[in-house]
């Protein structure tokens, strides 16, 4: 029987929970300087909730969970595992109306299952670190979202990243100035989503297979190609409002752009936008500003997000602005690993000081030492074996990356001490055994 998880999930060992809480701490504590609220939803949800809301593609991934006990030999579904976070909010927003403030920001951190082919940084279970802004059309909504991101990835000691800024409407004009047809709009975003995984000669292939004319797939590529290059954000939204000047709605888009870079400007997003025309974002409920965060040397994002206008009304009836970003919480701790971007205290041990006792007559006392080294806010582990010459706990404290060792034995019971062992000097000294706990807690906070 293989002992192995099943393919796309994972087992986190200590080190790895570390490194994830870590992580999620400094995210919390972004999301929440920001004044965003925290929210739990379903682990699964009524299958009808997720089916339609994530496009074609999407619709394919979601794991479905079967009807059970006299319903289970149909082979039909009614839950099915949460997709992402954003439906779950909308649903949310719409059966809490009533109780929710009217401008509702709120952040969630859960897992999410997709039923994709698991790669380098891809799995079928992995965390979202999502933060969204319910009840306002104002661009200063999209400002800060990218502003919080980016201190999140400030914090988490990220030099080089890269925020892609796009707006679906200007996408919409794209299409039709470069002469796509209405109704194949849908099919040709598919397509030019795969732009950076599959390149323009792939995506050329996928739009023809689409229906879209060769003409109008040349035209569209074209212009991409025109940009893929340009770094300055205010270059790049130049040349694609150049390009959709005959088009009402992509006017307005560009002009939504603009107010979004201006608005950064006194942010940590300052000087991380770029415009890319390409950026679609699969996802079908978006209506206005999409946003990716990239770093070099990676495929795929860091994250993700956008507003989606129109997905609350789905559940509610009428529409409810809303715009949110998620963070994937595996890709940014797979790059940081991978980087050696952790502080050394977050890959060290979790055990400040370890107590050793020479004989089992001082058990007991061993106990005792650690309960009031614990009172001092210490993490402490006792070594539950009597090992006269303390090689085995020497040992053991080094595979666990102890810092310091105490250690209880006849002697220093005689005399009234602790001897204490600084485990990377390798320096012993003699504590008073009275005030033994405030003497190593000054040592280990001084070290």
């Amino acid at each position: 029987m293989s002992t192995k998880p099943p393919s796309g999930t994972r087992d986190f060992l200590p080190e790895e929970i570390r490194r994830r809480e870590y992580v999620v701490r400094v995210v919390r504590e972004v999301y929440e300087s920001y004044g965003f609220e925290p929210l739990e939803t379903p682990a699964f949800e009524n299958i009808e909730t997720l089916l339609g809301k994530y496009g074609e593609e999407g619709n394919k991934l979601i794991f479905k969970i079967l009807k059970r006990g006299e319903h289970e030999a149909s082979g039909e579904a009614d839950l099915a595992l949460r997709y992402d976070l954003t439906v779950p909010l909308a649903r949310v927003v719409a059966q809490y109306q009533n109780e929710l403030p009217r401008f509702f920001k709120r952040y969630q951190i859960q897992p999410v299952w997709r039923a994709d082919r698991p790669a380098r940084g891809r799995f079928r279970e992995f965390y979202q670190c999502d933060i969204d802004a319910i009840g306002s059309t104002s661009p200063v909504v999209e400002a800060e979202l990218l502003a919080a991101v980016s201190d999140v990835l400030g914090r988490l000691r990220f030099e080089s990243f890269e925020i892609r800024l796009n707006h679906r409407r200007a996408l919409t004009a794209l299409l039709e100035c470069a002469g796509v047809p209405e109704a194949l709009h849908a099919e040709a975003l598919i397509a030019l989503d795969k732009l950076d995984k599959v390149g323009a000669d792939g995506v050329l292939k996928e739009l023809l297979a689409r229906g879209v004319g060769d003409t109008a797939a040349q035209a569209a590529l074209a212009f991409f190609a025109g940009t893929k290059e340009v770094t300055d954000a205010a270059e790049g939204l130049d040349r694609l409002q150049h390009f959709v000047r005959g088009s009402d709605a992509g006017r307005a888009a560009t002009e939504d752009l603009r107010s979004i870079l201006a608005l950064t400007a006194g942010t940590r997003a300052h000087g991380r936008i770029r415009i890319d025309p390409s950026l679609a974002r699969g996802l079908s409920y978006y209506t206005g500003a999409i946003m990716e965060i990239a770093v070099p040397d990676l495929a795929g994002s860091l994250g993700g997000g956008g507003r989606y206008d129109n997905l609350v009304g789905m559940f509610l009836g009428r529409d409810v602005p809303a715009c949110g970003f998620s963070l994937g919480l595996e890709r940014i701790i797979v790059v940081m690993t991978e980087r050696d971007m952790f502080p050394a205290k977050v890959s060290t041990g979790a055990v400040d000081v370890m107590v050793t006792f020479l004989t089992n007559g001082l058990r007991a006392d061993a106990l005792k030492l650690a309960s009031e080294l614990r009172a001092g806010k210490l993490r402490v582990e006792v070594y539950p074996e009597v090992s006269p010459k303390l090689e085995k706990p020497l040992k053991y404290a080094s595979g666990r990356n102890v810092p310091v060792l105490a250690i209880l034995g006849e002697d220093e019971q005689a005399r009234g001490e602790v001897t204490v062992r600084d485990l990377q000097t390798r320096k012993q000294e003699a504590a008073p055994r009275a005030t033994a706990a405030d003497w190593i807690a000054k040592r280990v906070r001084i070290s």
